[in-house]
């Protein structure tokens, strides 16, 4: 993967905070309504006000914005904090196909986009706890 000669962070790249709101935003929509989602949709609360909330500030200070997770929350201990969920490769493809869908929805810049699809891959793989199917 090339990447790209802007050296503005993510957050300034993307839009920031508006953009960066709508993009979560859609996210969980993804989530909330795609039927090859529901594994991870169950995953969270039924109102998914929290987790919107939590993302924002975490993508916020991830994407190179004002870290606001850590100023609310402290270390973020993505893996600790997602422990008590199975995510396998399926949750990871689900989590990514929302991501996608959302970058698309929101994202005009094709680089940026696939710029941040392959970041966001790697956070997401990251989260993951249980082996590979072996279907």
């Amino acid at each position: 993967m090339q990447i790209s000669a802007d050296t503005r962070t993510f957050y300034e790249r993307i839009g920031g905070e508006t953009v960066l709101r709508r993009l979560v935003i859609c996210f969980y929509r993804q989530m909330d309504t795609l039927a090859e989602t529901r594994p991870i949709r169950a995953m969270h609360a039924p109102d998914l006000g929290s987790a919107e909330e939590k993302l924002f500030m975490f993508l916020s200070g991830w994407m190179g914005g004002p870290s606001l997770y850590i100023e609310k929350y402290g270390h973020p201990r993505l893996r600790m904090r997602h422990l008590p969920f199975a995510i396998d490769e399926s949750a990871l493809d689900q989590w990514m196909m929302c991501m996608k869908n959302a970058l698309s929805e929101v994202v005009d810049d094709e680089a940026l986009r696939n710029e941040l699809v392959f970041a966001l891959h790697g956070v997401a793989d990251f989260m993951r706890n249980q082996p590979e199917s072996q279907n």
